[in-house]
């Protein structure tokens, strides 16, 4: 079985408890279909607003890494469920009560070795498509669309879903990027990953910028390569392509809405610019700010979302 690949005949074991800890209706507890790096992420955690009125698509929402953005995202959980949209927020592996007692959220994602972080992200793709799975088997909500929206490095799983699974049918990439060479190596929150490259290097020699350079080569021209999702792990010269969205981008259908910060320094120009190159149908909204200050035009993002999800 490919790393991107599950077993959909995998159960459940639903649960559902009203916690009310964000607004929701509801909270979806289900089994993950793979074996996590801890116990506390083997549940796949859904918190549930259902639409007030009648709705006109499903939506699964992506928070950023880290715990701290959890709770104030929510409030676009709660802005779309009054609008006609019933919102699955999904709370991705290692993140809230999903991690280790301490944890800051999301640990197991930064790391200098490719071959660990590949599964991570195969393994937050994994529950998209699992709640995908899920919604499919629910008749109150299995008829309508599904799309999905991504924050920061929710943005990052996104696009890997939406290339992986056509039951997805638009996506809103928010402040997001790719090209690991940027993130890595140029944005303020993983000096923790650039301490690890340092200090320990990974599998392939890495161990300073130059190192990255020189392993990956032309970063575009080898995407400009895959002719296929296959091709991202039989032609990569690395391992860090398997999980990059920029290996992905080229291979998304759906139309897709993204935004930007005009000062944005969390993920890096170039990281965005490469990354929506790629996407063929879309459509990008530029805002006057930057990656947390985006939160200031929350309610202009969530409009602009709204339209764009009820487009025919």
């Amino acid at each position: 079985m490919k790393i991107y690949d599950y077993n959909k005949e995998h159960p459940f074991n639903l649960e559902e408890r009203h916690i009310n800890k964000y607004g929701e209706d509801k909270l979806f507890l289900f089994d993950a279909p793979y074996h996590p790096e801890v116990e506390e992420s083997k549940k796949i955690r859904v918190y549930f607003f259902k639409s007030k009125s009648v709705p006109c698509c499903n939506l699964i929402f992506l928070h950023g890494i880290r715990n701290g953005n959890i709770p104030y995202l929510s409030w676009f959980a709660r802005w779309f469920s009054k609008r006609g949209v019933n919102v699955f927020y999904l709370i991705l592996p290692y993140h809230e009560e999903r991690a280790r007692k301490g944890w800051k959220g999301g640990e197991p994602f930064f790391h200098s070795s490719p071959a660990h972080c590949v599964v991570k992200f195969h393994e937050a793709v994994k529950d998209v498509r699992r709640t995908i799975d899920l919604i499919d088997t629910i008749e109150e909500f299995k008829n309508y669309p599904t799309h999905i929206m991504g924050y920061s490095f929710g943005g990052i799983i996104s696009t890997m879903a939406l290339a992986l699974d056509a039951r997805i049918k638009k996506g809103v990439l928010s402040y997001t990027g790719g090209d690991w060479h940027w993130i890595n190596w140029h944005s303020p929150y993983t000096e923790v990953v650039r301490k690890m490259y340092r200090e320990i290097g990974n599998e392939y020699g890495c161990r300073s910028e130059k190192d990255c350079i020189k392993f990956r080569g032309d970063s575009m021209k080898v995407v400009d390569s895959f002719s296929s999702i296959d091709d991202i792990f039989d032609k990569s010269p690395i391992g860090c392509f398997h999980y990059d969205p920029i290996s992905y981008a080229k291979f998304i259908s759906q139309p897709i809405l993204a935004f930007r910060g005009m000062f944005d320094k969390i993920i890096p120009l170039r990281s965005t610019s490469e990354l929506l190159s790629l996407i063929k149908n879309k459509k990008v909204v530029w805002l006057p700010s930057g990656h947390k200050s985006s939160y200031y035009f929350r309610r202009i993002i969530a409009e602009i979302s709204l339209n764009f999800l009820k487009e025919r």
